[in-house]
């Protein structure tokens, strides 16, 4: 039969280890190491504020390889439908755009960047026309250069006015050719 006085020596032996235990755990419950409870909810809501923030800003990164795969699609379609091949084009793309607004093109200069193309097949061109019309017409003009399936950059605007005649107007711009095509 087994001895009671030794179990009971182990059956107290465990008790007081873990009435220390207890004792040790409601210590640090109340210490000022761990915190109030208040100041633990603190925490918790201050943490779980930055959770949130973190998770809005890393949403623009959900689905990105496709979104790149998308973006791809986009450039290309953007190079094929938006960029000439050749300055004939700007000429004609300009014609059409002046007399759909009654704008008369008196002078162009194309100046050709001596450089290599810039970016990826692109050479840059830089255009300057001088025009005439009336100031309503030539707005117009303007805004339907900037709205164009052909992508055109205004850098500068000077106007001009001629007392007797129509009003002068002085457009530089920058587009892209198509190198290779």
């Amino acid at each position: 039969m087994p001895d009671l006085r030794q179990t009971r020596k182990h059956l107290a032996i465990a008790l007081v280890a873990m009435a220390g235990l207890d004792l040790l755990g409601a210590a640090l419950y109340f210490s000022p190491l761990i915190g109030s409870a208040e100041t633990r909810r603190m925490e918790l809501n201050r943490l779980q504020t930055e959770l949130t923030l973190k998770t809005r800003q890393v949403a623009p990164l959900k689905d990105l390889p496709n979104k790149v795969v998308l973006a791809n699609q986009q450039i290309t379609d953007f190079y094929k439908r938006r960029l000439p091949a050749q300055n004939s084009q700007i000429a004609t793309e300009l014609g059409k755009l002046a007399a759909a607004n009654g704008v008369r093109i008196e002078q162009e200069h194309y100046k050709s960047q001596d450089t290599a193309p810039t970016l990826a097949g692109l050479e840059p061109l830089e255009l300057d026309a001088d025009l005439a019309g009336t100031y309503t017409s030539l707005a117009k003009f303007i805004n339907a250069v900037e709205r164009d399936e052909m992508f055109f950059m205004i850098d500068s605007v000077t106007l001009g006015n001629d007392p007797q005649g129509p009003v002068k107007l002085t457009l530089k711009m920058e587009t892209y050719l198509k190198v290779g095509s």
